[in-house]
């Protein structure tokens, strides 16, 4: 896939959550490609260290910046320490979750905590913690992950869809309140993504009934998520905020 190159974003310093794998890992490449200065977090340590090669391969005639930092974002001390060190940057992409499968039986208070610690506690102090720096710079861009999940009503996922729910209502919100000091706040919800994650849940039949929901028939790939994301951070967007952008061939 060929994907336009943003000369605003060179140089820029990016922060992406849960960057190590499936949508998160095609983002960290695809801002690689753009030159600018990519800060991923993810608790996976190996396929993260594989993937800060792979990106620097990717990208030719030079070394793109890229760095991983282990962190639980969970763990909120952890998640405040770890963006202290990184320091100032540009852009935001909260884009960790964790789809986890139940029924309402399935739900206790402490799977409940453990399922909006996972999906939206920790985009709300990631925001809280990057926000004062990007208000001393006078600019910022937050670009948060909902899901068209909770849009469709898709069954056993309650929790991650109150969250995904949640996140738009966030981004609403923070659009509003940070729009004076010039930071913008987008969604971006993404339809069934082709991820080895997403594979573990689909049959050669289930994979046929996506396409057949879609009104396009094309299997979405992580990279088709990042040009979204890339467009929304670059300033070729500069008049969008607040505002959730589906890439979803159609389903929804």
């Amino acid at each position: 896939m060929n994907s336009a190159i943003y000369p605003s974003l060179k140089d820029q310093k990016v922060v992406i959550t849960g960057g190590g794998s499936g949508i998160g890992a095609g983002i960290v490449k695809a801002f690689v490609k753009q030159q600018t200065d990519v800060h991923f977090l993810d608790i996976v340590e190996t396929e993260s260290h594989a993937l800060v090669e792979t990106a620097k391969a990717s990208v030719e005639g030079h070394q793109g910046k890229i760095t991983f930092h282990p962190c639980d974002l969970t763990d909120l001390a952890q998640l405040e320490a770890t963006l202290a060190r990184i320091g100032t940057v540009d852009i935001l992409i909260n884009n960790a979750a964790w789809d986890d499968r139940h029924s309402l039986a399935d739900i206790t208070p402490e799977y409940w905590d453990q399922n909006i610690n996972v999906n939206l506690r920790h985009m709300i102090f990631a925001t809280k913690a990057l926000v004062p720096h990007m208000k001393a710079q006078g600019r910022g861009n937050i670009i948060n992950f909902g899901s068209i999940s909770w849009h469709l009503g898709l069954e056993n996922l309650s929790l991650y869809e109150t969250a995904k729910a949640g996140i738009e209502g966030f981004t609403r919100a923070m659009a509003r309140e940070l729009g004076p000091d010039n930071i913008r706040v987008n969604c971006v919800i993404p339809g069934n993504v082709e991820t080895p994650r997403q594979k573990r849940w689909y049959t050669p039949e289930g994979e046929q009934e996506i396409l057949n929901s879609q009104a396009i028939k094309l299997r979405l790939q992580p990279e088709h998520l990042a040009a979204m994301v890339l467009f929304l951070a670059a300033a070729d967007s500069a008049g969008c905020t607040g505002h959730s952008y589906f890439v979803d061939a159609g389903w929804c």
